[in-house]
């Protein structure tokens, strides 16, 4: 691998500050919010509907910009970064690596991030490059950014429709993150488990995938893709035991809504 290319919300970012301040803005309690973006993301919709299940019609780019002339804009300091984050990158670059954080966010999340100096050699947002993901275009910009073949570039992401699928298609390396609520919901869906190359829950993870040959390759094999590294309901796997009981009508309903909302958004 020379080229790792990482997504920004629920990748780098925690997201709950920025849901939390939609709350304030909004009236609401931020438990409120964050119970409608959790049904937008078990729906395979876009958790900005969640606002949209508040206000019906709201156009959530001019209110992100009455926000910002308010006064009560974006904040983004150190205590919004995963723990990973820092040492993970910063393993990545000592061995070598191009590092690279390409992900939707407006210029100022790209202002904010770039002050924070992370050990990456580029960072950059959607609003910065004119388009979003999960757009064909992005991940072209992506690839020109990366400065290194597309089996070389590794795309990092939590989110299947706007990170995954469409990294894959461009010829890209995948690892799906479970981090977030896209990343845990949908991390046993079938079709992540058959598009994702690696999946992960740490960008620590990371590391053990640049390994040189002959370098611990050893151990890098057996922690390169987490515990469940054979995919879905492999021996040994946390989430099988929580749900390996419901095999019943309900269970199987469930399961069934769930595939057919993720791929309405593929």
């Amino acid at each position: 691998m020379e080229t790792i290319v990482l997504g920004i919300g629920e990748t780098l970012v925690r997201d709950d500050r920025r849901w939390s301040s939609w709350a304030d803005w909004l009236g609401v309690p931020p438990h409120t919010l964050s119970a409608l973006v959790g049904a937008a993301v078990a729906q395979g919709h876009d958790a900005t509907d969640a606002l949209r299940t508040l206000r019906p019609g709201m156009d959530v780019e001019a209110a992100y910009r009455a926000r910002s002339a308010a006064g009560r804009g974006e904040h983004l300091d150190e205590s919004d970064l995963y723990q990973d984050v820092r040492p993970a990158l910063g393993e990545l670059r000592a061995a070598g690596v191009r590092v690279v954080v390409a992900g939707n966010g407006s210029a100022r999340a790209g202002e904010l991030l770039r002050a924070l100096d992370l050990p990456a050699d580029l960072v950059v947002t959607s609003a910065e490059w004119g388009v979003r993901k999960p757009d064909p275009e992005f991940f072209a910009r992506v690839a020109e950014v990366a400065e290194a073949p597309p089996a070389a570039t590794l795309y990092v992401g939590d989110h299947p429709a706007d990170d995954l699928f469409p990294a894959a298609a461009a010829g890209l390396r995948t690892a799906h993150l479970r981090r977030g609520p896209y990343g845990h919901w949908w991390a046993d869906h079938p079709d992540v488990v058959e598009t994702a190359e690696f999946r992960i829950d740490a960008l620590t993870e990371l590391v053990a995938l640049v390994r040189p040959p002959g370098a611990g390759a050893e151990a890098a094999g057996a922690g390169a893709i987490g515990p469940d590294a054979e995919g879905a309901g492999g021996e040994g796997s946390g989430e099988e035991e929580a749900g390996g009981e419901e095999t019943d009508a309900a269970g199987a309903a469930r399961e069934g809504a769930r595939r057919g909302a993720l791929r309405s958004v593929r």
